[in-house]
């Protein structure tokens, strides 16, 4: 009988979708030097990836990933904000473009309202959110989650030590106390783009070791006022977040990190090489990234962690699309993780995961066995 039992829990359990904590994605931007969207969408699906995120979707891009099983997370671009907010058949018409002609043969699961917004386009992007939103809702669509997008240099008035942070004014007052309210109403995340990288470029006294998850002794850094210790800089950045989230009195809205990454070489600032930026550290930092976020640990201040993170991102676009802390810093940064022939730059094994099992769901397992057992 007690092998019998330990056999079934060992099929039932192995039934279980193995699950990582966090779902790990990574950001496509395609370009005429790359391969069909095609062959990326399968080349993706064959490394395991489970969400790609489309800052620039098109059509076509889209309908690569038809059946596919990836979840798509599209973005508004922010030129097309002003028209969106004060015209909601301008919200339906993007929406009978890139949503309703694919959804749900394509998976899009989010869409982003404008990326790295600001204090000076709050009305804008608070009206184009609402109208997208609202829009999506009259087609009968209600599991496509509507935001818009943050970069984390651009908001964090104080963010070291993580507990004392807070949200900069006046982005604060004229975008996020409302965005965040509707966000609440409708249950949706904040999206935010983070890159360590960029922090540790301003901030000095930051050793590469803590940016880059290396597990040495003096890789650490404590928040003086709540003793809480942190191993990396990704932890503590998204802490940051949380405590502002929590001081504006949304302490429990998930949190998706919409770009991260670490570059691999490149010009920066009239053309003078950038040490930081090797391939070497970036192998470092995105292998680190992977297996902290599957190890389900999570953060000090939040156990479950980040709902999503897309790594920014697949190949080296080299484009006008940077983040704007990245052109404070410079451009012509590397970000790629594969080469344009679909090898990897790095070895990095996307297709890991813990396997995600609570205490309640572990006696319903055995309920069942036992049951199984009497017949």
């Amino acid at each position: 009988m007690s092998s019998t039992l330990t056999l079934l829990l060992i099929t039932i359990i192995s039934a279980i979708t193995t699950a990582s904590a966090t779902t790990i994605g990574v950001t496509y931007i395609p370009s005429s030097t790359q391969p069909p969207p095609e062959q990326v969408a399968a080349t993706l699906k064959s490394l395991k990836i489970t969400a790609v995120r489309l800052p620039l979707p098109s059509p076509s891009l889209i309908q690569a990933f038809f059946y596919t099983n990836i979840s798509l997370f599209l973005s508004i671009p922010n030129n097309l904000l002003h028209n969106i907010s004060t015209n909601r058949s301008a919200a339906s018409r993007w929406l009978y473009t890139y949503v309703v002609p694919f959804y749900p043969r394509a998976l899009i699961t989010a869409i982003s309202v404008g990326n790295n917004v600001n204090a000076s386009s709050g009305d804008d992007v608070i009206g184009a959110v609402r109208n997208v939103h609202q829009s999506l809702t009259d087609l009968g669509i209600r599991k496509i989650t509507v935001s818009t997008t943050f970069s984390f240099v651009d908001i964090m008035m104080t963010s070291f030590p993580p507990s004392s942070a807070e949200f900069e004014e006046p982005v604060n007052t004229q975008l996020l106390t409302p965005l965040l309210q509707f966000l609440t109403e409708t249950n949706s995340s904040f999206f935010v783009n983070l890159f360590p990288y960029f922090v540790y470029k301003l901030r000095a006294e930051i050793p590469i070791g803590f940016a880059l998850f290396e597990n040495q002794p003096y890789s650490f850094r404590d928040d003086v006022i709540t003793g809480v210790r942190y191993r990396n800089l990704f932890d503590m950045m998204v802490d940051a977040v949380i405590a502002a989230l929590t001081v504006s009195g949304h302490a429990d809205m998930p949190v998706v990190v919409t770009e991260t990454g670490w570059p691999s070489g490149g010009l920066v600032n009239e053309g003078e090489g950038e040490g930081d930026a090797h391939p070497v550290y970036a192998g470092m930092y995105l292998n680190g990234l992977v297996s902290h976020l599957r190890s389900g640990g999570g953060t000090p201040l939040r156990k479950e962690g980040v709902a999503q993170a897309y790594v920014y991102e697949v190949f080296d676009t080299n484009t006008s699309f940077v983040n704007q802390a990245a052109g404070r810093l410079g451009t012509g940064l590397h970000w790629g993780f594969m080469h344009p022939n679909m090898s990897k730059k790095f070895n990095i094994d996307f297709s890991g995961g813990i396997c995600v099992i609570d205490s309640m769901l572990v006696r319903m397992i055995f309920s069942l066995v036992i049951g199984m057992l009497m017949f």
